[in-house]
């Protein structure tokens, strides 16, 4: 085969930014439509998908929305823009304390069906955090 005819192969950088690209367009569609429900649906509402809300008070099921929703955001605005892209890492670094609270909340009730997502959801913020902070970090606007 010669090298006119030999597939070209993408970088395994460029792979990586494609992986964390897509994990971070996932987790922001995920935190964002879990954090606006949150914040803006009405507490008796969300008793019928979220039980738990009755036995916290009103203002932290806001401050979790507001939490996910400002996570979310935080996870693909500074990289897209390119402005402080950094800040995209921290804010999966913020989701994994966010599910890591979860994973532990739910525990404590005996919520034991809630952990997996909590602990998928915070792997995925840790590869981001990871990726943009080691392996495929986004260069800032000049």
């Amino acid at each position: 085969m010669t090298s006119a005819t030999r597939p070209i192969a993408a970088s395994p950088r460029k792979s990586v930014h494609v992986a964390l690209w897509i994990v971070q367009l996932l987790l922001a569609a995920a935190f964002g439509m879990a954090g606006a429900m949150k914040l803006f649906t009405p507490i008796p509402e969300l008793v019928t998908s979220l039980p738990w809300v009755t036995d916290v008070p009103a203002a932290m099921v806001r401050f979790i929305g507001l939490s996910e929703l400002l996570g979310a955001t935080g996870l693909v605005l500074p990289a897209a823009t390119r402005i402080r892209p950094q800040l995209s890492a921290l804010a999966g670094v913020g989701l994994v304390v966010v599910m890591l609270l979860a994973a532990g909340f739910h525990l404590s009730r005996g919520e034991g069906a809630m952990i997996a997502p909590n602990l998928v959801l915070g792997a995925l913020a840790a590869f981001v955090a990871w990726g943009r902070t080691r392996k495929a970090p986004i260069a800032p606007r000049r």
